[in-house]
């Protein structure tokens, strides 16, 4: 059996190792490359049947020639976002998640509720439902942030997420959900003033 995984949000985010991994996808603009262009980490000795077959140049298994820009640009990014990982950086954005956290808590007391785990999570993302208000409603309430309800692929449908009603929360908690997203060159005064603009329009 081959086991395929989905990287796409982790790779850059946390260290990681795909070594012992059958197949790993890696999106590059997850990690600053621009987009259209991804990767797929092979094991040796995986078999790989084509969707589209091709010349030699790309070994059999794909048509065409490969974007040769955008793979530098995949390569350099992948060099970068190791650098970060060594020096640290996601830890330095885990402490930027939890202090929003912290602070939409504390100024909307019983109110803010963590989707999913505590600890085994992404250090750059968080995502909450606020009592007494819709996701979508509390950004339109606001223009001073870009944040989102759910992934990109479902935007513009007010639904609860799929992945939040798999995990058994009611629809309320799922159309609440507010997904924030933190980068590499977020600062903490930009953490003041998305939680400001937040705890405003929730209130």
């Amino acid at each position: 059996m081959v086991f395929h995984t989905d990287a796409a949000q982790a790779i850059g985010k946390i260290p990681f190792g795909a070594a012992e991994l059958d197949l790993v996808t890696v999106a590059g603009h997850k990690m600053y490359a621009p987009k259209g262009i991804g990767a797929l980490c092979v094991r040796p000795g995986v078999p790989l049947e084509p969707l589209v077959y091709g010349g030699g140049q790309e070994h059999g298994l794909r048509a065409g020639t490969e974007n040769v820009a955008l793979a530098v640009a995949l390569g350099t990014a992948a060099a970068l976002a190791a650098e970060e990982l060594a020096s640290g950086g996601h830890e330095r954005l885990r402490a930027l998640r939890d202090h929003l956290h912290h602070r939409l808590a504390t100024a909307l007391p019983g109110r803010v509720h963590l989707n999913g785990p505590e600890t085994a999570r992404l250090p750059n993302t968080l995502n909450v439902s606020i009592d007494g208000i819709a996701g979508h409603e509390l950004l339109g309430a606001t223009s001073a942030i870009a944040a989102s309800t759910g992934s990109a692929c479902h935007s513009g449908h007010h639904q609860p997420s799929p992945v939040l009603t798999a995990m058994g929360l009611p629809a309320c908690r799922g159309l609440g959900a507010l997904r924030l997203s933190l980068g590499r060159w977020t600062t903490t005064e930009q953490i003041h003033q998305a939680a400001h603009h937040i705890i405003s329009a929730a209130s």
